[in-house]
């Protein structure tokens, strides 16, 4: 039983990570109908960023957290001003390239800046743990679980209390109405990418003690992927239940499964489930209205 609990606590803590990068999928492409194949990297850019603050120039965890938040949020709003608006109303195989050209980009960058060697980024909670009847309990992974459903409790405030979260819902339901209703269509694009950014920054900066950081993290956005599909593209709650379904998958294959299942398991059961619902856990077959 011991053991079980320490895996559910693992996998969970895995899985919100996967999760919080899911979300940044499905943000974008409920405003705006594009696959970011590059969240994955812009959450390695995040990880490096909070990296520097603290290493290179002695910042403050917290106040390190915070700039890097900001900093790739702003660059994640300037990449949607500047690039990816340019390919609006093209196919979308474009703008899949074009992300996943993005994100190599990105990961040339952080090789010629930070270098290809492995990181470890300091922080309150590291090398501290509880044990609590038999379970090791770590304070990376708790802080992995409290920031998830901390972030998630003001993504749903911001959405459903503010003006401009209202406008986003509004125009991810329907771009051409939200426009004639005097929305800044545009504006709010950019907005979301630069949330998106944002999370994945979040998710990168509570990975990177537990993983390590280098120019590969980014990777980690393909099982993201995985877990929005699973939960169903296009629904918040099911990027993060996907994600916490795909952690805990992996963390009980590795343990109970033979050797080489851990890297497939999620796969597996993502395709059993798309099988028998196509549209994924949470999903439903008509997003937008008319």
């Amino acid at each position: 039983m011991d053991v079980i609990l320490q895996l559910a606590l693992n996998g969970l803590a895995v899985g919100c990570i996967y999760g919080l990068v899911a979300l940044g999928f499905v943000l974008i492409y409920r405003a705006t109908e594009l696959v970011n194949f590059a969240q994955g990297d812009l959450l390695m850019l995040g990880a490096f960023t909070c990296y520097m603050l603290v290493v290179w120039y002695g910042i403050g965890y917290w106040p390190a957290f915070a700039l890097s938040i900001v900093f790739v949020g702003l660059f994640g709003a300037l990449l949607d001003r500047f690039v990816l608006r340019r390919v609006l109303g093209q196919p979308q195989f474009t703008v899949v390239m074009l992300t996943i050209g993005l994100g190599a980009v990105f990961r040339s960058f952080a090789s010629i800046t930070w270098g290809s060697e492995i990181y470890s980024l300091p922080t309150p909670f590291s090398a501290q743990q509880t044990v609590i009847g038999g379970v090791s309990i770590s304070h990376e992974y708790v802080s992995i679980i409290i920031g998830t459903v901390l972030l998630c409790a003001v993504l749903y405030a911001f959405f459903t209390r503010t003006r401009f979260g209202v406008a986003m819902q509004a125009t991810s339901q329907n771009q051409l109405a939200a426009y004639y209703m005097g929305i800044p269509v545009k504006r709010v694009f950019s907005m979301i990418w630069g949330i998106s950014a944002g999370v994945a920054t979040i998710a990168g900066i509570l990975l990177a003690p537990i993983t390590l950081i280098d120019t590969n993290l980014g990777f980690i956005g393909l099982k993201a992927f995985a877990a929005a599909v699973l939960g169903g593209f296009g629904s918040i709650p099911g990027a993060l239940a996907g994600g916490v379904t795909i952690g805990l998958i992996e963390m009980f294959s590795g343990a109970y499964l033979p050797l080489g299942f851990k890297d497939i398991a999620a796969y597996v059961v993502l395709l059993a489930v798309l099988v028998i619902r196509p549209q994924g856990m949470f999903g439903v077959l008509g997003r937008k209205r008319a």
